[in-house]
């Protein structure tokens, strides 16, 4: 992968800048994931990122953190003119959580691993936004599934970086959870450059300015949805639905999409 992001000029802005990915591929094992596809993030955009199971959408994100390994290549170029390395808070599907620290100290890792001293009033903020005041002083094994999740986006927030890469951030949580936690990210990420990966159409246009579909072998970006207003948007909207049925047609739920549409009405 090349980074052919040009030098920096005197008006860069060091937190606003578009990402413009040209022409990435991924291939393993002799098989193109995707090839040719290109993506462009404006700068304090929210993007949403759907498609069938093992379409790349992982792969996508990983590309973009620079953490993929293998067949690779493509171009990354920031507007301001800064590599976009190191300047990226990642969340993983996986929690990711070391299991000899507390909560707190993982909300805070990210300093430690600089060797900062960490932001401990931030840290209990964050930690009492996503419900865990009560468990930050215990460690992952004794989490549920949802604690470790919400733990995990904790220390995500917590990184103030300008880009930030989401997996399913909210999968492992149940509905009341994942709306409240939704709308927590919309706020604390707003004027970020945020893309997330989810299998729900409805959180991705509840939090999305621009939502892609990546389907087909290799995979191809379909154009973007823009559902209007800001997030966190009302999901009973009939544009919104709307909007969900045209998801739902383009990952080939077309039944549930007839049905949804309906409603819509």
């Amino acid at each position: 992968m090349t980074d052919t992001t040009p030098k920096p000029t005197a008006a860069s802005n060091p937190t606003q800048f578009d990402i413009d990915l040209r022409s990435a591929r991924v291939a393993f094992g002799g098989v193109d994931i995707f090839h040719d596809l290109d993506l462009g993030l404006p700068a304090g955009s929210f993007t949403c990122l759907l498609g069938p199971s093992g379409v790349g959408k992982s792969t996508l994100l990983r590309f973009l953190a620079d953490l993929v390994e293998g067949d690779v290549s493509g171009n990354i170029t920031c507007s301001d003119g800064t590599p976009l390395r190191g300047r990226i808070a990642y969340m993983a599907q996986q929690d990711l959580l070391l299991p000899w620290r507390t909560v707190r100290e993982n909300v805070e890792l990210g300093a430690s691993l600089r060797g900062q001293r960490p932001d401990h009033d931030k840290a209990d903020r964050l930690i009492a936004e996503v419900g865990l005041s009560n468990a930050a002083h215990l460690r992952p094994a004794e989490l549920s599934g949802g604690m470790k999740q919400r733990a995990a986006l904790a220390r995500t927030l917590m990184e103030d970086r300008p880009v930030v890469l989401m997996d399913e951030p909210f999968s492992a949580l149940d509905p009341v959870n994942r709306l409240r936690l939704q709308e927590l990210a919309a706020r604390v990420l707003r004027g970020k450059t945020v893309l997330l990966v989810t299998h729900d159409p409805l959180e991705a246009l509840r939090l999305g300015d621009f939502v892609h579909v990546l389907r087909g072998s290799p995979a191809r970006l379909q154009d973007a949805i823009t559902p209007a207003g800001h997030s966190p948007r009302d999901i009973t909207d009939a544009d919104i639905l709307r909007q969900q049925a045209e998801l739902l047609r383009q990952l080939g739920a077309n039944e549930t999409a007839a049905a949804v549409s309906e409603n819509a009405q």
